[in-house]
């Protein structure tokens, strides 16, 4: 008599519900094995895939340091060459994510060569977020002097590209009456990294926002384009003197191409002082912060420490044959006392190789460094430090010339990239 076998439906557990596999799927703390995961099934894919999910994602796990998106091509070239001057620079071994870039080199088109030139010289990239890049034609200077920039957003993967149209001449207009003769010397652009408000939390992953800024000898304006509308707005203008800096005006302009990001608003490391100069995105508002007395002669840049706390890294002069350093503290408040409530500074010694370091940025929980070997040593490279850990790692050779402009390029995990 064949034993009594129990009803299978009876004993089998019960299935995991979509809420309980996206519970199990956000504790994955690698992109590598998240992809792997979304191939193991369709239902898989579909939960994995969805567009809350990844936003979710993210702010659990910032995207991969895969590379740099830079201009020029080879060590010592000291011209940008006809066409988009765009390259793509991998992370290399022994990076844990050499891989991870090298797939992306090979999968996507940094050399923007079906980009239409617009009979515009070259287009070197602004920025880089989000898997696009903001290029601006260097035909925005003529006879020294800026104009209107050309701005265009493209993405490497699928070769698509949106030119932005032109400032609008109104706008501009407005803003030369108040220049009063003055002449701006250049245009830069960034993405907003926030998105610009409602659109970063509630709207589609195409939307965006361009931040563009122009710099004279006596003020600052901010101009705003929203893929939203697809117009310009007049976000703000400053007077240097307005700031109240303490600076003389024989030494403006004080605002440089370096710029950093924390919490919605923009800091800019002001030349000859103690200070940052602040925009708040949101409030289009400019104002000023106090830095320690020490900072005068050392470049600055604000991150987001965690907790809504500013964290401050600053590149150290080294005396006689020591190697640089950089320091870092987080501010418990950035307000009229912020100089110095702050907490211990801690040191990051970087490597002797390189004589010389200089900021490139920072995104995404992480700064960026390029270091030059000085004189005629070949063999400059860019540098991470996690602001989490203060890991310090080299990404790969720079291979840059004179003048180089560089942003990082870690494009998010999303559905076209599972």
């Amino acid at each position: 008599m064949a034993p009594d076998l129990p009803d299978p439906e009876a004993t089998a557990p019960p299935g995991l519900t979509d809420h309980l596999l996206e519970e199990v799927f956000i504790r994955i703390g690698t992109h590598a094995d998240l992809i792997r995961a979304s191939v193991a099934c369709t239902g898989f894919l579909r939960l994995i895939t969805d567009p809350a999910f990844l936003r979710r994602y993210r702010t659990l796990h910032p995207p991969l340091l895969l590379g740099f998106v830079g201009c020029g091509e080879a060590a010592n070239v000291y011209y940008i060459p006809a066409g988009p001057a765009t390259r793509f620079l991998p992370a290399e071994a022994p990076h844990p994510n050499e891989p991870a870039a090298r797939a992306l080199a090979a999968a996507a088109d940094f050399s923007f060569d079906h980009h239409p030139d617009q009979g515009l010289s070259s287009w070197p990239r602004c920025d880089a977020r989000n898997g696009r890049v903001l290029l601006m034609s260097s035909d925005s200077l003529h006879g020294g002097l800026a104009v209107s920039p050309v701005l265009s957003v493209c993405d490497p993967l699928t070769r698509a590209y949106t030119l932005l149209p032109p400032i609008p001449d109104n706008l501009r207009a407005s803003v030369l009456d108040e220049v009063q003769g003055d002449q701006f010397n250049f245009f830069d652009a960034i993405f907003d990294p926030s998105g610009g408000n409602e659109e970063a939390l509630f709207g589609e992953e195409t939307q965006f926002r361009v931040v563009c800024w122009a710099i004279s000898f006596s003020m600052t304006v901010v101009f705003v384009y929203s893929s939203v509308s697809g117009s310009w707005s007049h976000g703000t203008s400053i007077v240097f003197d307005a700031l109240d800096l303490d600076i003389p005006p024989e030494c403006y302009p004080i605002m440089g191409r370096l710029h950093s990001y924390a919490y919605g608003c923009l800091y800019w490391d002001v030349d000859m002082g103690n200070h940052m100069i602040k925009l708040d995105i949101n409030s289009m508002e400019f104002t000023t912060v106090s830095l320690p007395s020490d900072h005068a002669t050392r470049s600055t840049m604000f991150v987001e420490a965690g907790e809504g706390r500013i964290g401050m890294f600053s590149l150290i002069i080294p005396e006689a044959e020591n190697p640089q350093s950089l320091s870092y503290s987080i501010w418990q408040n950035e307000g009229e006392n912020a100089a110095s409530e702050h907490s211990v500074e801690t040191t990051i010694q970087l490597s002797s190789d390189y004589k010389i370091y200089l900021f490139d940025g920072a995104a995404e929980g992480y700064i960026f460094l390029t270091g030059l070997r000085g004189g005629l040593t070949p063999g400059s490279a860019f540098f991470s430090v996690e602001i989490k850990t203060l890991k310090f790692e080299r990404v790969c050779r720079a291979n840059i010339g004179r003048d180089p402009e560089y942003g990082h390029f870690r494009p998010f995990i999303s559905p076209r990239r599972i």
